[in-house]
């Protein structure tokens, strides 16, 4: 009997060691969790991902999962082994976390498939799982083989575009999926940087081939913007519209699904399933 261990003391420390209890605090880290860790070992997810408009996981799974607001005193109170956040985190918040002995792992936000890719290995890893994080990884890579524009295909001069008249430049993850699923990015071409503004008067006077309308207000979650609906758009008739659910645009890790699988849709409801032959249009070449 000089060989047991007493319960507990062993559970514990082989828990924290193989399989750490985990507190999420980004929508982003809160989906790719879901995706690789044991239900028992996530903890909390973060508010955000209880709200329909800012969620990036499977709603059923969010619904029957506990969730905080990331204060010291409920993290605190939780224990968990481990604490993720992302690089944005309130530098006095994680001070505090990490005074009090709970261990913070913070992300930033990915801007490339590769680097979404890079995350969801790390937060397998840090969870004890990391040939779940594999497997994601595979199902991401076979989505976007999947959306992948046939050969030959010119891509769709396309501008996504946000409330408030507001466009991703390159360095976005949304460029990334953009060019790898046969579209060219109308505002990068531009000159166009992240979170720049593209007026209403400058879309009507050199309109892209695709308006990709991914606005909604904070109260309704719905896209009622008054720039993205605005009448003037009607004249451009030559320019087709879709829209594209925001919560598609800021997170990687299963969300890229779903995304990348959209916008193949998009993309095969245009005539030929493309861009077509080129044209020129005010001096650009389409």
């Amino acid at each position: 009997m000089n060989s047991c261990i007493p319960q507990g003391k062993a559970t514990p420390e082989s828990r924290a060691t193989a399989h750490p209890t985990i507190v999420s605090l980004n929508p982003c880290t809160d989906a790719i969790l879901a995706e690789v860790a044991d239900p028992a070992q996530i903890l909390a997810i973060s508010h955000y991902s209880k709200d329909p408009r800012s969620a990036s996981m499977d709603a059923r799974l969010a619904s029957v999962l506990p969730a905080t607001r990331g204060t010291v005193e409920e993290v605190l109170a939780l224990k968990p082994d481990l604490v993720l956040g992302s690089t944005f985190i309130d530098p006095a918040t994680a001070s505090a976390y990490q005074r009090l002995g709970l261990r913070l792992e913070t992300l930033g936000m990915a801007s490339t498939i590769e680097a979404s890719q890079e995350q969801i290995r790390q937060i397998a890893t840090l969870s004890g799982h990391p040939e779940r994080g594999e497997a994601l990884i595979a199902r991401i890579d076979a989505a976007l083989a999947a959306a992948a524009p046939p050969a030959g295909v010119r891509p769709i001069e396309t501008v996504v575009w946000q409330s408030g008249g507001m466009v991703p430049g390159d360095g976005t993850l949304i460029a990334d999926l953009l060019r790898r699923t046969g579209y060219t990015n109308f505002a990068a071409a531009r000159g166009l940087g992240q979170a720049d503004l593209l007026p209403l008067e400058k879309m009507l006077a050199d309109p892209p081939e695709l308006i990709l309308v991914a606005g909604q207000s904070a109260e309704t979650g719905k896209g009622d913007d008054r720039v993205l609906s605005h009448p003037a758009l009607k004249a451009l008739k030559s320019t087709r519209r879709e829209r594209l659910d925001p919560k598609l645009l800021y997170c990687g890790g299963p969300t890229l699904i779903a995304a990348a699988q959209r916008l193949a849709q998009v993309r095969n409801s245009s005539p030929a399933g493309g861009g077509g032959p080129s044209k020129v249009v005010k001096g650009h070449s389409r």
